[in-house]
């Protein structure tokens, strides 16, 4: 690699590892000295002001208590509007953003301070150069720029790169199709739903993505990126290539897929500490004979100093890809991208399930445009059906095979069948960020006379 010394993202695993060691250091100072949220809860497991600030390794960093979602969202309900994990001044934040919803039933707002806000748009920096951006490479983002996070600091940072970026809020797909042609976009950036959303509606208006000067395709805000099925159908329809991303609201952006390695993430550890862990035990997770851990996924984010987060469960099941990476960065890996959620597990018929890779699967079939998972628990017992929308009419011959065809290729697959309907042309809704397409119905809706 040329320019080590300038690119964080290319130092060597002994450089990498005191960087990181140094930047926990001055972390955690900060918040022992200025943000009520984390010194509570490592006062309440048990460490003292010296302990703390005593950590200086991984091993070490491990003393500290695990932290999820739920403790966040408790903390905002507690002292609303935005809780006590704030390091500075009120009156010294300036960004907020907030996520789509929480077990709460309440947005979780988070603030960034301008050094914050710095930080992560510096991640995004070296997310770029990773995923081999050009000089002369043109963004257009068909992204909403409301609260959700989003790509609002990939668009500030590549705005302060000097590339040419155009923004598609608050305008239909046709309309964004045109923004993006019109203006020469080279890069698009939105979410794996959205770029199916936008190539439907290209298809359907006579408009060839395939001849357009689009050659990146920066998807993120779920996971589909490095699902090699919706990867092959989206660089088909648009002529360009994949980089996924991952990142969230509360840790920043901290996955990227490099230019070199296509299906899978190096985690931004110039910018964090990545752990895995077993979900069940919450204890780390022993590589197996060949080298691979695989488990959950735990970030401790280094730079966000204004409203940091430390030992987040992020939720997220991942395999760390033992052997170098063709790209000869030391950055972890994570093979296959993010694998699923470690919350969302179904035992149906004694088999274990992720809703994933359902979803994973009937990406396979072409003919399928958009699909509805319903997840129903009847006494006691998880069900699953599935409906499919075919891009196109269907006689009842051709419908009835399709729906054969997705039955038996989940029951070769998964080991159970599941009811699986056609639906009309047209019927299933389309998304433009975060596609919501697993539904969840309890007992009491069932007995309620909901018709599933």
């Amino acid at each position: 690699m040329t320019d080590s010394l300038c690119r964080p993202e290319d130092l060597a695993r002994d450089a990498l590892t005191v960087r990181q060691m140094s930047k926990l250091k001055a972390l955690l100072g900060e918040v022992m000295v200025g943000n009520p949220f984390w010194q509570e809860r490592f006062r309440s497991s048990g460490l003292s002001r010296d302990e703390v600030l005593a950590i200086d390794s991984l091993a070490a960093l491990q003393r500290l208590p695990l932290t999820s979602k739920a403790d966040l969202a408790a903390d905002q309900v507690a002292h609303p509007p935005y809780g006590t994990n704030l390091t500075a001044a009120s009156a010294t934040y300036t960004r907020l953003h907030q996520t789509s919803g929480t077990t709460t039933g309440q947005p979780m707002r988070w603030l960034d301070t301008p050094q914050s806000w710095q930080w992560f748009m510096d991640c995004w920096e070296q997310n770029f150069r990773i995923m081999g951006l050009r000089p002369e490479d043109r963004f257009c983002f068909p992204f909403s720029f409301g609260p959700f996070i989003g790509f609002w600091a990939a668009f500030e940072s590549a705005v302060r790169r000097g590339h040419f970026c155009v923004a598609g809020g608050g305008m239909t797909s046709e309309a964004r199709l045109r923004l993006m042609l019109d203006n020469r976009a080279t890069v698009v950036c939105c979410t794996p739903t959205y770029a199916l959303r936008l190539a439907e509606t290209a298809e359907r208006d006579g408009v060839d993505l395939r001849s357009s000067c689009v050659r990146l395709l920066l998807v993120a805000g779920e996971p589909g990126g490095s699902v090699s099925s919706l990867r092959q159908r989206l660089e088909e329809q648009w002529g360009a290539r994949v980089i996924d991303h991952w990142g969230m609201t509360e840790l920043g952006a901290l996955g990227i897929e490099c230019e070199a390695s296509p299906g899978g993430l190096h985690v931004l550890e110039t910018e964090a500490i990545a752990e895995i862990i077993d979900p069940a035990t919450g204890e780390p997770v022993i590589p197996d004979a060949v080298g691979i851990q695989r488990g959950e996924l735990v970030m401790t984010n280094l730079g966000r100093i204004g409203s940091p987060v430390i030992r987040y469960r992020t939720g997220d099941l991942v395999e760390a890809e033992p052997v170098s990476c063709a790209c000869g960065r030391s950055l972890l890996r994570l093979r296959g991208g993010i694998l699923g959620r470690a919350d969302d597990m179904l035992i149906i018929r004694g088999n274990n399930v992720f809703p994933a890779s359902v979803e994973a699967l009937l990406r396979e079939f072409p003919e399928i445009v958009e699909y509805r998972i319903t997840i129903r628990t009847v006494r006691s017992m998880h069900q699953m059906r599935i409906e499919i929308e075919p891009g196109d009419a269907r006689d009842d011959e051709a419908g009835a095979a399709l729906r054969e065809r997705v039955t038996h290729a989940i029951k070769d697959r998964f080991n159970f069948v599941p009811d699986v309907l056609l639906a009309d042309c047209g019927s299933l809704p389309r998304f433009e960020l975060k596609g919501r397409r697993i539904v969840r119905e309890d007992d009491r809706l069932h007995a309620a006379g909901s018709g599933l």
